[in-house]
């Protein structure tokens, strides 16, 4: 469900309509060009990223349109012609587009998403594409980490009220459910995207009455089913687990009792967990759980399990939803091609920074799996029409050390591109958010632990074909 009713035409960087407006009175008007999406390195030193946020790309570029108001608007800076304007009034997205499908992971270097259209068209969708992916996949890719650190137990999203405003709190729940949380607490998300929310209580709850058994007994009355009581509000110890199973016992039935809930949002949580679980264990309450929040994240929650934390789930906020550690992905759009006279021209940004130097030309993206393992073994970028015969060993070279070689054999080569918009028409279905994370955790299970490991990480290979190189420093020379 999509209850977001905003129009977002203009959720662009300005200089994308002077520019549109350059290419109108000029000979580029008809121009058509191709550009690419990509991102440089991984967030937090990590060793892959996780692509989301198509679905929102896709309704933007659906949406596309120029009110009067945005017209007058435009009218008013005095810098845009009447035929130029009266072209945005009927302005709509005709090109191409391909894309990884969300929950891909990906790699830096390599196009996320291609899009072919007039220049005007093409330069138009670059900040929103931009937005969105650089917010979804950081999250998703921080989710990620954390719910692997926590080795199988449960991780909800807490973040919103941490959230940089309503659009990263509501995006933000939906990445990090693609990136593996099984639960968020923004309810909204759930309305929108289907993200499963749930909550129980604040030290608040607790405060308002005149005892925490109180608190406790009434919330359990009112929530026998599954209750998780909050036991840090005065003393975890001496009064909060004590109270708790008190209330258990006398409020709940043997079957609940089977359900309830103890959660932890402060103080040393490996010290007091160990702590907690003998008194439950003690008082026959070997089913209850233990849940944690406060300022979590992957390293965290790694070392407090490392030192026996005895923990059965996590709730996290401020770090996931802000990707505290390192808050910019960093895509970027960059022109690769242009068509002139039919025929496609590769254009190429050189820079004396290596790492920003561009990969010309309209490409695909190849994934070679093993056969044998079913793990992914390199990433290949290709020339747009060259073919791979899969029934052949292919040679992958290291494109910056190009005496570093690998032959593929008995692998299963797999087109990453999939086609989005043909000629301005959605041709991609988007599934449901349950089905991405889904297609996410197949996607993790292909790649090899040493590069998911959270410090100095395998470099995953994405190589070049040799034709691409080669294009690539004859446009190089030139220079």
């Amino acid at each position: 469900m999509n209850i977001d009713k905003r129009d977002l035409t203009l959720l662009c960087d300005f200089y994308e309509l002077t520019m549109a407006r350059g290419y109108f009175n000029s000979e580029m008007k008809d121009k058509i060009a191709y550009f690419d999406v990509f991102f440089r390195k991984v967030p937090d030193g990590g060793g892959y990223a996780i692509c989301a946020g198509l679905e929102q790309i896709i309704e933007y570029i659906k949406s596309i349109k120029f009110s009067s108001e945005d017209i007058e608007y435009l009218r008013s800076k005095n810098l845009f012609d009447e035929g130029f304007l009266e072209y945005l009034s009927t302005f709509k997205f005709t090109g191409d587009i391909w894309a990884v499908p969300e929950g891909t992971v990906i790699f830096p270097g390599e196009p996320i998403m291609t899009v072919r259209a007039n220049a005007m068209e093409a330069q138009f969708i670059e900040t929103f594409i931009l937005l969105i992916f650089n917010h979804q996949c950081l999250v998703a890719t921080k989710a990620s980490r954390i719910v692997r650190a926590a080795q199988g137990r449960a991780v909800s999203e807490f973040g919103s009220r941490r959230a940089h405003g309503p659009d990263a709190a509501l995006y933000g729940a939906r990445a990090a459910y693609i990136g593996g949380c099984g639960s968020t607490a923004c309810t909204l998300a759930d309305i929108m995207f289907g993200v499963p929310a749930g909550g129980t209580m604040a030290h608040s709850w607790v405060q308002m009455f005149d005892s925490e058994y109180e608190a406790f007994k009434t919330y359990c009355q009112l929530y026998p089913k599954n209750p998780t009581l909050l036991v840090d509000t005065y003393n975890v110890l001496k009064s909060g687990v004590p109270n708790a199973i008190k209330v258990f016992k006398e409020v709940l039935s043997d079957e609940e009792r089977e359900h309830c809930a103890i959660r932890l949002d402060s103080g040393d949580i490996t010290y007091l967990t160990k702590k907690i679980r003998k008194m439950l264990d003690s008082a026959g309450l070997e089913k209850c759980r233990i849940t944690v929040s406060n300022s979590l994240d992957e390293y965290i929650i790694r070392d407090i399990l490392m030192q026996g934390a005895q923990v059965d789930a996590f709730g996290v906020g401020e770090r996931m939803i802000t990707s505290k550690s390192e808050p910019v992905f960093g895509c970027v759009y960059k022109l690769c091609a242009v068509e002139r006279d039919g025929k496609i021209q590769p254009k190429i940004k050189i820079s004396e920074n290596i790492a920003k130097i561009t990969n010309p030309d309209f490409k695909k993206l190849y994934r070679f799996y093993s056969k044998d393992t079913g793990k992914a073994e390199a990433d290949l970028i290709t020339v747009h029409d060259e073919v791979i015969d899969d029934t052949k060993p292919y040679e992958l070279f290291d494109p910056e050390h190009v005496w570093k070689k690998k032959t593929m054999e008995n692998y299963v080569l797999r087109e990453m591109l999939v086609p989005i918009f043909e000629n301005g028409k959605c041709v991609y279905e988007s599934p449901s958010v349950r089905e991405i994370r889904e297609n996410c955790q197949r996607e993790l299970s292909t790649i090899w632990d040493e590069v998911l490991r959270f410090e100095n990480p395998h470099n995953y290979y994405v190589d070049l074909s040799q034709r691409l190189w080669d294009e690539k420093h004859e446009l190089l020379k030139k220079r």
